[in-house]
């Protein structure tokens, strides 16, 4: 975790700086996420960089908490949650590798660009299944990439991360993420990819309590 809460650290200002990569998709994504809210709904939310996916849903919802490992990133989501008076968005250092397990207490855990940065994405898919209450959400938008031309960066990518100069990353193909969803219990209820090398959007449920 220490290197690459350095490596992020060190990227958070040119990150925020820089623009969506395809803002139609973006936009879609929005759009799928919002349609499954409530205005009571508790929203957990890891990986969660600085804030904007947060803050952008914060409106329609009861309450969201938001950790992501870097504690830049973090200032820079609490700063901008300051200026546009938000204030049902709590932002925190957090890695989900090591949070505790807060079994079934929330509507929906949302994971975007950040699976294929963890170590053991499957544990973490684990943990968001156990989180969810019972008919809640997982949404994750993920580069796929054990089956895009990033996969050349697979066999350098341990030198790389040891220079500094990548952070942790994870290759697994859309069908991949997709059976670790399944292993962790959820039914997948919409995949979307736009095509090329963007993310795979995936809306998974946690299948409701038998009677």
């Amino acid at each position: 975790m220490a290197a690459s809460t350095a490596f992020w650290n060190n990227m958070a200002e040119r990150y925020a700086a820089s623009p969506i990569a395809n803002q139609a998709a973006y936009e879609r994504k929005i759009e799928a996420t919002r349609a499954l809210f409530r205005p009571d709904m508790k929203i957990f939310e890891f990986g969660c960089g600085t804030g904007s996916t947060a803050l952008r849903h914060a409106p329609y919802v009861g309450h969201i908490r938001a950790v992501d490992f870097s504690e830049n990133m973090i200032a820079i989501a609490r700063a901008k949650a300051e200026k546009a008076g938000i204030t049902n968005v709590d932002f925190a250092q957090g890695d989900i590798a090591s949070l505790p397990v807060e079994r079934e207490r929330y509507d929906m855990v949302m994971g975007h660009s950040i699976l294929h940065l963890l170590a053991d994405p499957q544990a973490a898919i684990n943990k968001s299944f156990a989180m969810l209450k019972p008919g809640g959400y997982l949404v994750t938008s993920t580069a796929c990439m054990g089956w895009s031309p990033l996969a050349v960066l697979m066999p350098i990518a341990p030198l790389g991360r040891a220079l500094g100069k990548l952070p942790q990353l994870s290759f697994f193909s859309g069908n991949g993420l997709e059976k670790m969803q399944r292993k962790a219990g959820f039914q997948i209820v919409h995949r979307w990819h736009p095509g090329g090398v963007a993310a795979v959007f995936f809306i998974a449920r946690k299948p409701q309590a038998l009677a």
